[in-house]
């Protein structure tokens, strides 16, 4: 099934608490020197338009994004500085925010002489535009299914992996499926650090994937999930992540970014964290 389009959503608040881990653990990764494989299963097209009809239309990054940039100033110590530089970077002189990096632009932001980005994306519109973004760069852009494609790629050549693991869940059997694909890769690379994003639902099918992933050989798994105070008619009610083998100390620092941005005048969301699966 390939009719999710992430134009739709980009910068929305699932974005903001998805890319905050992601931006953390590069930047607490790269504390040491030796080079890191960094992954990305479900890459998207790279860039998004956030005036574009599609961004527009449901006007998601409203309540995401544009609601942590206009309180930026505030934000600038400590470990939003990281990702608040690739914002400014992207929309130089701009004033406002109109431009919004997917995961695949986070990653090459980070990426030193000794890391390697290899993304995944199997929409044929969306890897077309994530493979023109990315020609004449350091990453490796390939049209297959992701979680497949993973598993391929372990163990790899440098000494340190990260992966990103974002399925769009329009299939129900992607639950399963995820928690299937991180058993076999934590197998493969042991010392990994995995990143499992998920929507928080109504119907609960999150829960699946958290058991899944909780009676599993997978060990030292931390979970942040941020929840919405208002809950909407249809959509998200919130939004998970899963990091294993979290770099020490990222609990910590990733739950006082989430509480650095829930509140009167940023994001109208509830953060919860706790060990899924204890080391």
């Amino acid at each position: 099934m390939l009719s999710y389009l992430h134009a739709f959503h980009a910068g929305n608040f699932a974005d903001v608490q998805k890319h905050a881990a992601l931006t953390l653990a590069l930047s607490m990764m790269q504390a040491k020197s030796s080079g890191i494989a960094c992954i990305d299963t479900h890459a998207g097209s790279a860039i998004y338009d956030l005036n574009s009809e599609r961004a527009r239309k449901t006007g998601e990054a409203d309540t995401g994004i544009q609601k942590l940039w206009r309180t930026r100033d505030r934000l600038r110590s400590g470990d939003w500085q990281p990702l608040l530089r690739v914002l400014e970077g992207l929309n130089a002189g701009k004033g406002d925010l109109t431009v919004y990096p997917g995961s695949p632009v986070w990653f090459r932001n980070f990426l030193r002489a000794d890391d390697s980005l290899t993304t995944f994306e199997l929409h044929p519109a969306e890897s077309d535009q994530l493979a023109g973004w990315a020609a004449g760069q350091k990453i490796r852009v390939i049209r297959e299914d992701g979680l497949n494609g993973l598993l391929k790629q372990l163990p790899p050549r440098q000494p340190r992996l990260l992966v990103l693991i974002d399925p769009s869940y329009e299939v129900k059997t992607e639950y399963a499926d995820v928690a299937s694909t991180l058993q076999k890769a934590w197998q493969k690379c042991r010392h990994g650090v995995y990143l499992i994003w998920y929507p928080i639902l109504t119907s609960g099918l999150h829960q699946g994937l958290k058991e899944a992933v909780r009676s599993s050989p997978v060990r030292k798994v931390l979970c942040s999930e941020v929840h919405l105070n208002n809950l909407p008619e249809r959509g998200m009610t919130g939004s998970g992540m899963l990091v294993v083998n979290p770099p020490w100390g990222l609990d910590e620092r990733l739950s006082a970014m989430m509480e650095d941005i829930a509140g009167s005048d940023g994001l109208d969301v509830l953060h919860r964290l706790d060990w899924l699966v204890p080391e």
